[in-house]
């Protein structure tokens, strides 16, 4: 977990996120280095750095709706660190933090990369409609930063490049029949089964579903743009 120790790597892990989403042709809900602070004061911010200082990868959460819904934010790996696994490793410590910080709150996620969203798969999130995640303004209101957000307003937030994922701690706990796969767990005298972690579709099929997405969401935009106004 970051702490107030951390907060010389703030300029360096903006600088990044902004660097990244401009090479991915996408956009970011933009934070300042004082937010990042803000976050590793709080506790609520997990960084890797190496032994000799050097920043390696960093997130943070974020809460909405009155703490019913939390958003795993920022993730960014430093160039150099990338293909390594720091990834996965600080999605999977950033996700333990929010399930101790915010037992209840359902997880979520919106994401274009389809390597972030094996990562969430393996963590339990599942791919959902817009209409599951929070209805928070000031959620929404970080996508004003993306390139796509103009398809995102068209849609009446309902859809768009991104895919949405949602971790629900309740389905994660809901009592099964013993007879379905999964762990069996006893607890106060009730059975439970914690499901496979993955996500059942075809991964490859689905790389071509966003690529048909993109291609008539950003055509349907590319044509609205051409319309004359009188």
């Amino acid at each position: 977990m970051a702490t107030g120790k951390d907060q010389l790597y703030a300029d360096q892990i903006t600088r990044e996120m902004e660097t990244s989403a401009k090479a991915r042709g996408t956009g970011i809900a933009k934070r300042s280095p004082d937010y990042i602070r803000l976050k590793m004061l709080e506790g609520k911010a997990v960084i890797a750095v190496t032994k000799d200082g050097s920043w390696v990868g960093f997130c943070y959460i974020e809460a909405w709706d009155h703490e019913r819904f939390v958003a795993n934010s920022g993730l960014i790996v430093s160039p150099e660190f990338r293909g390594s696994g720091v990834a996965s490793a600080i999605k999977a410590e950033i996700f333990a933090l929010s399930r101790k910080k915010y037992p209840q709150a359902k997880i979520f996620g919106l994401t274009t990369g389809l390597a972030v969203m094996k990562i969430n798969s393996s963590l339990g999130y599942k791919p959902v409609t817009y209409s599951e995640l929070t209805t928070d303004e000031a959620f929404w209101k970080g996508c004003q930063s993306c390139v796509n957000f103009e398809v995102l307003k068209s849609k009446n937030r309902q859809n768009c490049l991104c895919t949405a994922m949602l971790y629900d701690p309740a389905a994660e706990n809901a009592p099964v029949d013993s007879k379905q796969g999964g762990i069996a767990v006893s607890l106060g005298g009730k059975l439970f089964r914690r499901r496979k972690r993955e996500f059942k579709g075809n991964f490859k099929l689905f790389e071509r579903w966003m690529r048909f997405k993109k291609s008539v969401l950003l055509g349907a935009k590319k044509a609205s743009d051409k319309t004359p106004v009188w």
